[in-house]
């Protein structure tokens, strides 16, 4: 009776220290993701995936298309694509988070949509039976969205599998919002030298300037939407350097920047002067 006492205890014990052992790796797994940038996290999250015919064209790594001729198009640019703004000044963005994510998963989503209203006149809300459009967040095929407003339902993917950090989420968001990649601004080659010999073969159109609205705002090397010198990179080289000065750190924000914030209250015109 002794012994299987012991036995029991034996076994419960290596249990418990099984279970903290897989607890200290996954901390330390998601660790290391704390320490990417949001470019780094959404190329790792993007790459390699085995794309179905029901999913949609992506362009940049992570900006969903209907055809392929949207490629080179801004459409803010061709034909508007704001959210529209209330009498009281706000712009308010219906959404729909589907059940495929947990309680804690769900957190972090609610955390990014929240942000911001910290520092503009957006304000995401859940949806209601009578809006006409909205965003649907789902974990589909990777992390993408489409850039603006669409029209009805308008799928913003985080795959549970690497798209759920606050950095990527608030990256996404400004998409669905109406914004490109930095590299893509139409005065990129003032600032950024593109090495498309170090570029993966059929990812060159990644890196195609488009005729951006960049609202006054000045190339952020910093911004959240500015991806990493080695992005699409087939030999380890860099793909991107700055101009005059290479030496330049770029593409490893983690969150929304100073500018990427600016520029959003520019463009849908939030006022920062109080009342």
């Amino acid at each position: 009776m002794a012994r299987i006492s012991l036995f029991r205890l034996s076994a419960v014990a290596l249990l418990l220290l099984s279970a903290y052992c897989w607890a200290d790796n996954e901390v330390e797994a998601e660790d290391d993701s704390e320490e990417l940038s949001v470019s780094e996290l959404l190329e790792r999250a993007n790459s390699n995936l085995i794309r179905s015919k029901d999913d949609p064209i992506l362009t940049e790594g992570d900006i969903a298309i209907d055809s392929g001729a949207e490629k080179n198009a801004d459409p803010c640019t061709s034909q508007g694509c704001k959210w529209g703004k209330w009498s009281d000044g706000k712009v308010y963005i219906p959404y729909y988070i589907t059940n495929h994510f947990s309680s804690r998963e769900k957190a972090i989503i609610t955390r990014g949509l929240e942000s911001f209203s910290s520092f503009s006149c957006i304000r995401f809300r859940p949806t209601q039976s009578n809006d006409r459009d909205w965003l649907s967040i789902e974990s589909q095929n990777g992390c993408y969205s489409y850039v603006g407003r669409r029209g009805g339902k308008q799928v913003v993917s985080l795959a549970r599998s690497g798209c759920l950090y606050h950095g990527t989420v608030q990256h996404e968001l400004l998409h669905a919002l109406g914004f490109n990649h930095e590299q893509t601004r139409s005065d990129r080659d003032n600032y950024i030298k593109v090495l498309l010999q170090n570029v993966q073969s059929g990812m060159e159109h990644n890196f195609r300037k488009i005729a951006t609205l960049n609202q006054g705002i000045p190339y952020d090397y910093n911004s959240v939407m500015q991806y990493h010198k080695y992005a699409f990179s087939k030999n380890n080289q860099p793909t991107m350097l700055p101009i005059p000065d290479p030496n330049v750190s770029f593409g490893n924000a983690k969150e929304m920047s100073r500018n990427d914030i600016a520029r959003l209250n520019k463009l849908y015109g939030c006022c920062e002067c109080p009342h």
